[in-house]
């Protein structure tokens, strides 16, 4: 398979004979770039000799070369990478804002490799910063008595020392978790439906920032789980169909395939038990 790369804008991965009708057809132009696994680096189309003449001359070296450059600028890393020029609070407040108004452009530019670490880090801290006020909203609310009993209110006061510290420390590991068995599910199930052309490394990155930026959403009163919950399911799909260069509707299906094979199968169980009882009953 043949990665096709044009203007800095990927054109998606096509078969050696699929490239070669586009270069009859004029589909792909013998400058757009190309890469295989194994080459070192990009390359024109009019020199793969695998193609054989379906391309014309090759381009002179000039060319090339500036074609080149411009096809890696995608990959530069978004502003986290960068914290320690940028500093820590800059880098995650640029990072936030890029991916939650530019999702299409934000994953373009992301790594898809470097560790684990680094984004795992990014998506504790939205992740755990809006948990916690959330959190806090809710004890205020109920504090107030919005969203509870009136007469157990001394013993909701008596367990709120002792439930903030335990949701506080065992937040973090839950989002590692969580990070981890969803990254494996979503990437999974990118390889059932052909959308997997990268490790789970991209996948988990993907993940991760996209969760530690809709994770602070939370924080809007009322309305902010919802809003981060459908804004991240948005900015997870856009990300895992630029990291992984494959078509939206891929990545949108693998994103929502677990969803339906539990509804699928909730259902099913919920004709199925009474189906059973019913017979036994007999």
């Amino acid at each position: 398979m043949i990665h096709v790369n044009r203007a800095a804008t990927s054109l998606g991965t096509f078969s050696e004979e699929e490239v070669r009708e586009g270069l009859r057809t004029g589909r792909f132009a013998s400058t757009d770039l190309g890469w295989r696994e194994g080459m070192a680096n990009w390359q024109p189309l009019s020199q793969f000799p695998e193609l054989g003449g379906a391309a014309p001359a090759a381009p002179p070296p000039q060319i090339s070369a500036a074609s080149t450059a411009g096809a890696e600028a995608p990959r530069s890393g978004l502003p986290w990478d960068e914290r320690q020029t940028r500093g820590f609070f800059n880098a995650f407040v640029e990072t936030l804002v890029m991916v939650l108004t530019k999702p299409d452009a934000a994953f373009r530019s992301m790594k898809i490799e470097g560790g684990l670490v680094e984004p795992l880090i990014y998506a504790l801290i939205g992740g755990w910063l809006g948990g916690v006020v959330t959190f806090l909203f809710s004890l205020g609310f109920k504090s107030m008595g919005l969203f509870a009993n009136r007469h157990n209110a001394f013993g909701m006061m008596t367990g709120m020392g002792i439930g903030s510290i335990a949701f506080i420390i065992l937040l973090p590991v839950v989002i590692v978790i969580g990070l981890f068995i969803g990254g494996a599910i979503v990437h999974l199930c990118l390889m059932i439906v052909g959308g997997a052309n990268k490790t789970f490394e991209t996948t988990f990155r993907v993940l991760a920032f996209s969760q530690g930026s809709t994770g602070p959403l939370q924080m809007i009163p009322v309305c902010g789980g919802l809003i981060a919950g459908v804004w991240g399911l948005v900015v997870t799909c856009i990300g895992l169909a630029r990291a992984h260069e494959t078509e939206t509707g891929r990545a949108v299906f693998a994103v929502f395939l677990p969803l339906v094979v539990c509804c699928g199968g909730a259902i099913l169980m919920a004709i199925l038990v009474p189906a059973l009882i019913h017979m036994r009953s007999q």
